[in-house]
This record gives structure tokens, C-alpha cells and sequence, in this order.
């Protein structure tokens, strides 16, 4: 099953560091990160799920909740926890997935449907496509898809400046520029006429192009 932006998240049940969940019951009527590990121990992950605990109450603030996943046991995530607080100074409080079967990884198209076996006698080069992030709106659906190498730290400051701006766009009917922060000028969309623009900006906006209108960001 091929992913896109927009498709449904597919639904699972599963282990994590605290207790069995379906998925898209976790989620409820808010928004979710899905982030994705190679394997347990890795020196890069290491500081990506301890920078993470640190932004986690800038998350729930939106209405956000956070998941990790790695192809360990979760008996292994729980010993990991204990070293990404130690040395990334933040306890990790949000669930991790022990997805030992893989499926949750094949499910996603991280690893390929025919992959075989689990997670023993794997390395975190044979599980190197396993390093996704996904942002799923309350609608089920995924807002954004982003896959990082094992070698370079993902940018977490990035993923919370587009869930402001999903959120943003999903009630109002702009687009956010390039480079765009929460409280900066938006555009209006194309498909948003001048009369209906002039109704719900009756302080106006500046037109670069016809196409391109901004805005004040709206409250």
C-alpha cells in the first residue's frame, strides 16, 4: 500500500512502553506524530527522542500527541529511556512501540511488504529506511510525511513550525509562506475570490501578483 498525503494512516494495534493500544483510538479527536528508529541504542535517535521529551509540552499545547517507534522489543526501549534521559538531560514520557514483527514498519512502507523475519539478529543498517516522521490530522489522514538518513538528526523545531501552519491552514483558508513562523503574514488561496477576500479582511491585503494576496495571519 503506496502512502501519500491525505491517505487514511493505517490503523494497528500494538505494544508500547505503555500498554497495548489500537492506534487510531490513541489518537482520538487530536493530532499525532508517529516518529520511527532503526533500532534501540543508536547514538542519533538517542537525541532526537530526548529533544523530543523536551518539546513535548509545546506539542500538547496544540493538541498533539506524540509516539515513537523502533524495530526492538519494548523490554529494550524501556533499558533505552533510562540512557536518553542520563545523556539527553529530558525523561521520555510519551509511549514507544516495540514493533518486533515489523509490521508497523512494512504497514507504513518503511520496509518493504515481503520483508522477512523480525527484529532479532537485525542491525540498524538493515533497518536503515526505518527513520520517518508522520503528522496525522484528527481526521485520520496524513498531513505530512518526512524520511531522514540515519546520519543526520531530523529537525523537530521544523516538524512543530508545520503542525502551527497545518493547523493554521486547516481552519482558515490560507497558505503559509516560505520560511513562514507562527504570528508572520499568510497568503490568501487562489481559490478564495476578491469579494469573498474582501468580506473576511475588511482591513485589506497587498497584492503582489493576482495570485499571490497577503495577509496578517488571522487570530
Amino acid at each position: 500500500m503506496t502512502l501519500r498525503i491525505n491517505s487514511e494512516a493505517p490503523n494497528f494495534t500494538a505494544e508500547t512502553t505503555q500498554g497495548r493500544i489500537n492506534f487510531h483510538e490513541w489518537i482520538g479527536d487530536g493530532w499525532a506524530i508517529l516518529f520511527s528508529h532503526p533500532k534501540d541504542f543508536t547514538p542519533v535517535c538517542t537525541t532526537e527522542l530526548g529533544y523530543m521529551a523536551g518539546l513535548e509540552d509545546e506539542f500538547t499545547k496544540r493538541n498533539c500527541k506524540i509516539i515513537g517507534l523502533s524495530v526492538d522489543p519494548v523490554d529494550s526501549h524501556k533499558d533505552w529511556e533510562k540512557d536518553i534521559e542520563e545523556t539527553q538531560g529530558h525523561a521520555v514520557k510519551y509511549p514507544m512501540i516495540g514493533d518486533t514483527d515489523l509490521a508497523v514498519a512494512k504497514l507504513y512502507n518503511m520496509l518493504p511488504e515481503d520483508e522477512a523475519g523480525t527484529s532479532e539478529g537485525r542491525t540498524a543498517a538493515t533497518n536503515a529506511t526505518v527513520r520517518s516522521v508522520f503528522v496525522i490530522g484528527p481526521d485520520k489522514k496524513i498531513k505530512l510525511m518526512m524520511t531522514y538518513p540515519m546520519t543526520t538528526g531530523r529537525n523537530f523545531d521544523e516538524i512543530l513550525r508545520a503542525l502551527d501552519s497545518m493547523q493554521l491552514t486547516a481552519k482558515h483558508q490560507v497558505a503559509t509562506p516560505v520560511n513562514w513562523k507562527s504570528g508572520e503574514d499568510v497568503i490568501i488561496v487562489p481559490a478564495v475570490s476578491d469579494e469573498e477576500a474582501a468580506k473576511k479582511y475588511p482591513e485589506g491585503w497587498t497584492t503582489v501578483k493576482p495570485y499571490l494576496r497577503i495577509v496578517p495571519q488571522p487570530k
